[in-house]
């Protein structure tokens, strides 16, 4: 069973980096973001969402790693 993609299923065509609750779910619990298979992103989609979290640590909305 394939999953579906959050952002298509939710209508979300722009991943904000300040939406951070949005992308604290791709995050592993050590802080990496989750590959393609395991969050269901497609391809497109997962580009987005790993600039978006680089952006957001960049700016300190989001950790590098937890420990």
């Amino acid at each position: 069973m394939k999953k579906e993609d959050y952002f298509k299923q939710n209508k979300i065509d722009y991943i904000d980096y300040k939406d951070v609750d949005t992308l604290k779910k791709f995050l592993t619990p050590h802080s990496r973001i989750q590959g393609k298979r395991r969050s269901g992103i497609a391809a497109n989609s997962q580009r987005g969402l790993s600039l978006a979290i680089k952006r957001a640590r960049f700016m300190g909305l989001l950790p590098y790693l937890t420990r």
